[in-house]
């Protein structure tokens, strides 16, 4: 939208953002929406309850949802701001082509659909079934992740599927199913209120999670004991008991460190131990030289700030553990999951009111997004694609014979990297930035210029779409009915509150008419996303993410759903394990070894500092939605590069100086920002940006050997000013909401 005049600009400060924005040149007021349509943010895991107002089949403000049971109207600086996307100048509205030597071109829908078909159906005729891959994204619902899932293997018929909660829970869904054999959360956000000790293990919660810290505050009010586990002092880590700001990349050292402490000093459920779980000793094993003082040394925590912390978890009555991407995002991610539920395990404290244990979503539906088929080692309901049982019962679902569904494919880095090699020649994508998301993003580069043919699917023009050769304009979150499951296990309802603009389409129209032309039609007869959702249920019944019992009825009547919900009269699950039934071969709960090792990225005298990467409030992922929000641009223009006041002493390193980061991969130029909320040997830069501003220059594509996760917590850096001030206003103000 055109910059308003600037009596404008104040009207909007004055009365909030519930205003009709119809032309440049004016506003019109407060007048009355046609409709106000119940529904969820489009970003983060929490999936906030809001209120969309639309008017002339246009979303033109929110208000508070204040009934619905997790946030009751509280919403963040990016929910607040989230409806501005969507009559933004840059949403694509028809379909465009690249022409050579021109750029992108519109075209009519049956060109850009004739166009991509014909080149999937050249390229696997030359190449191979497996030639032609497809990246998704977990920003979609429930019904378009599993109608992607189908898509590939039974229109595309191709094994290379991969979906970019591959950089998100991965490893913690891989912890998960080794220890329970599910992969949720295990309780409802609400049990955090009466837990005694919460330890937050990195996550950076008052700023990617805002809306949770309020269940936090509200244990701090009942007493409880906040520990937070983070290399930076993060604002919630400011009002912590304990702040264990370890070095990165040794978390499985904390944790297993801890874990030896509650053994050497008996502090631990044995009647829990010794009927619900197996492989105790075998783990106690593994972790039984770990002493403090060897922790304090490859942590660099004080070793009584260790003590305290083993002392408050062990002594404690009710607890919860909270985790993100800061312990994920590793190569050792799964192991870190495993030793954060190691004690969880080793002090029974879960299935119990007020106890419990998970992992905090990234993505808008990275929870319901990672259930339901889209990933590469995946079918619905969290099958097992390389389970013999589990491909014949979706065989079945899909009307296919098990022998035509393909196998266990390739993870997203993994399809990078066979691209390079020649192996896939040609991709689609859905909601999904790997150019700025993905690790080594130069190498990511080079690998979308050697494609053959790349077709993607999305509302906006992402860096990644400038590079394909169709584009296809498809939805945002409120442009069509759906479900997504919020990261306490909720499956809530999306409502369509408006049409795609123009010439844009809904995306389950675009991937059903691509399905009609790849000559699938039958299988994919859909009137309606409850048509798909239906389907999806009868997909999941018996799996570990059974939502048989689901229905859009049911979410309308209940403010969601828990999965799992195996029948229609069972009312969902919203604390796991209260039966002690876990859903592993044996029936108990495992644990698991979880060792100490180096990260793949280690310093040395050439590269001497760790570099870590993360988020700022305002930002949303690869930016792709938040950076086109002009408040949210304004709050945090570009990345700042955080730097200890030592280390900047150390290397002559001024407020506000360019500074040239360079490690393995690449170099690239940040502003300093010299803070003291972040460890002495370690600098941080936010993520959210592209090109030369982008983070992923830096990081590289290590992987995790069991979840394929990327190492981005982790990379060995050198720093070099170059005596040049280059100030940058950051506007700190919405930080108050929080």
């Amino acid at each position: 939208m055109a910059k308003l005049p600037v009596d404008a600009e104040k009207i909007i400060e004055q009365f909030g953002p519930s205003l009709h924005f119809n032309k440049p040149e004016g506003i019109q007021g407060k007048d009355e929406p046609d409709k106000i349509v119940k529904t969820h943010c489009c970003f983060c895991g929490m999936q906030c309850g809001i209120k969309l107002l639309a008017k002339n089949d246009k979303v033109v403000g929110f208000e508070p949802w204040e009934e619905f049971p997790f946030n009751h109207g509280r919403l963040c600086p990016k929910g607040v701001l989230r409806y501005m996307q969507d009559n933004h100048q840059d949403r694509l509205l028809n379909p465009i082509v690249r022409k050579e030597n021109v750029g992108f071109e519109n075209t009519s829908w049956d060109n850009a659909m004739d166009k991509t078909v014909s080149e999937i159906k050249r390229i696997q005729e030359k190449y191979g079934k497996d030639s032609f891959a497809m990246l998704s994204g977990v920003s979609l619902s429930n019904e378009k992740s599993y109608m992607i899932g189908k898509f590939a293997r039974v229109a595309l018929q191709t094994k290379n599927l991969d979906y970019n909660g591959r950089l998100c829970m991965v490893s913690a869904g891989a912890g998960n199913k080794k220890a329970f054999g599910l992969d949720r959360t295990s309780n409802n956000y609400e049990d955090l209120e009466k837990a005694e000790v919460i330890i937050v293990a990195g996550a950076n919660v008052s700023e990617t999670f805002p809306t949770l810290t309020y269940w936090l505050w509200r244990a701090r009010d009942n007493g409880a004991k906040l520990i937070v586990v983070d290399p930076r002092m993060i604002p919630l880590a400011r009002t912590a008991d304990i702040h264990l700001d370890l070095r990165p990349g040794t978390d499985s050292a904390l944790y297993g460190t801890m874990l030896n402490y509650l053994v050497q000093n008996d502090m631990l459920d044995h009647e829990f131990i010794n009927n619900y779980t197996s492989g105790f000793q075998e783990t106690i094993d593994s972790v039984k030289e770990y002493s403090l003082e060897w922790c304090e040394e490859i942590t660099g925590i004080d070793k009584q700030k260790i003590k305290e912390t083993a002392e408050l978890w062990g002594k404690a009555k009710t607890s919860f553990l909270l985790h993100a991407r800061g312990i994920e995002h590793h190569t050792k991610g799964v192991d870190n999951v495993l030793g954060c539920i190691n004690l969880v395990l080793a002090t029974g404290r879960i299935g119990k009111p007020y106890c419990g244990y998970g992992t905090i979503t990234g993505q808008g539906n990275g929870q319901g997004g990672r259930e339901h088929g889209h990933k590469c080692d995946q079918l619905p309901g969290n099958r097992d694609i390389e389970n013999s049982e589990h491909r014949k019962y979706i065989a079945d679902v899909w009307g296919i014979n098990e022998e035509d569904l393909p196998r266990k494919g390739l993870s997203a880095y993994e399809i990078i990297e066979a691209i390079h090699r020649g192996e896939i020649k040609g991709l689609l994508s859905i909601c999904f930035n790997p150019l700025v998301s993905l690790p080594n993003n130069n190498y990511v580069r080079e690998a979308l210029e050697k494609l053959e043919f790349y077709a993607g699917i999305d509302f906006f023009l992402s860096e990644t779409l400038r590079y394909a050769d169709v584009v296809f304009p498809g939805s945002l979150q409120e442009e069509e009915e759906g479900t997504v499951t919020t990261a306490e296990g909720r499956v809530v309802r999306i409502r369509k509150v408006v049409s795609p603009p123009k010439n844009a389409r809904e995306d389950t129209k675009i991937i059903t008419e691509l399905a009609e032309r790849l000559g699938v039609k039958d299988k994919f007869n859909y009137s309606s996303s409850e048509d798909i959702f239906n389907e999806l249920r009868v997909a999941s019944k018996g799996g570990t993410a059974d939502y048989y019992g689901i229905t859009y009825e049911k979410l309308e009547e209940n403010f969601g759903v828990f999965w799992p919900c195996p029948d229609l009269d069972h009312p969902g699950t919203p604390r796991l394990w209260e039966d002690k039934k876990f859903k592993t071969p044996d029936g108990k709960a495992h644990f698991n070894p979880a060792p100490y090792r180096l990260s793949a990225d280690t310093i040395d005298d050439e590269f001497p500092i760790l570099l870590t990467t993360g988020r700022v409030v305002s930002q949303y992922l690869s930016g792709t939605q938040t950076r086109r929000i002009g408040k949210l641009v304004k709050q945090f223009p570009e990345p700042l590069l955080e730097i200890h006041p030592v280390l900047a002493k150390k290397y002559d390193i001024k407020q506000d100086e360019l500074v040239k980061v360079t490690t393995k991969r690449a170099s690239a130029e940040f502003i300093a920002n010299i803070v003291e909320t972040i460890r002495e040997d370690t600098v941080f830069i936010p993520y959210h940006w592209p090109g030369k501003k982008s983070a992923n220059q830096l990081t590289g594509g290590h992987l995790d050997p069991i979840s394929k996760i990327p190492e981005f917590k982790v990379s060995a850096c050198s720093l070099q000013p170059l005596g040049v001030i280059k100030k940058v206003d950051i506007n700190l103000d919405s930080y108050k909401s929080i």
